[in-house]
């Protein structure tokens, strides 16, 4: 079961319209509204999350609700890897730092599914923490923004 309003770009995506939909999702995660978020997803969406397993919308809510709870300053890049038909890979990185303060920089791989009204129904995620100092973040825009158009990708950051 899907939304009955297509969420354009739609699949099959050009490399162009890939590009698109990996950078509509960076923004969308940075807001860190876990039900902003949540709408992209089919309502039976299928997730594995590091050690995690959501199913739909509810608890793909829930997850990000606890999710963005414990990453303080969180703030991510995502870049195409690969695309083909209704599928997309992406490489990511993002920062955040724990209550007591320590940052961090989150590396990871998602594969990406889609429905044919654009809505993903599936997501495969795979993250590694390493513990990083203050003094060695990349990403320094403003926490809860979209990442400013001028401001360095992974490739360009030698990430």
């Amino acid at each position: 079961m899907t939304d009955t309003l297509p969420r354009p770009p739609l699949p099959p995506f050009s490399y162009e319209e890939a590009v698109a939909k990996v950078r509509m999702a960076e923004n969308a995660w940075n807001t860190r509204d876990p039900a902003k978020v949540a709408q992209a997803y089919t309502p039976d969406t299928r997730w594995r999350n590091r050690s995690e397993f959501p199913r739909g919308r509810a608890e793909v809510q829930a997850f990000l609700t606890r999710k963005w709870a414990k990453e303080t300053g969180y703030r991510l890049i995502k870049e195409i890897w690969a695309h083909a038909g209704h599928r997309i890979a992406v490489r990511f990185c993002y920062e955040w730092h724990d209550e007591a303060g320590q940052w961090y920089r989150a590396h990871g791989n998602e594969n990406w599914e889609f429905d044919d009204l654009g809505y993903m129904a599936v997501r495969h995620a795979s993250i590694n923490d390493v513990p990083i100092a203050e003094e060695d973040r990349l990403f320094h825009w403003p926490e809860g923004t979209p990442r400013p158009d001028d401001h360095l990708g992974l490739t360009e950051l030698g990430l």
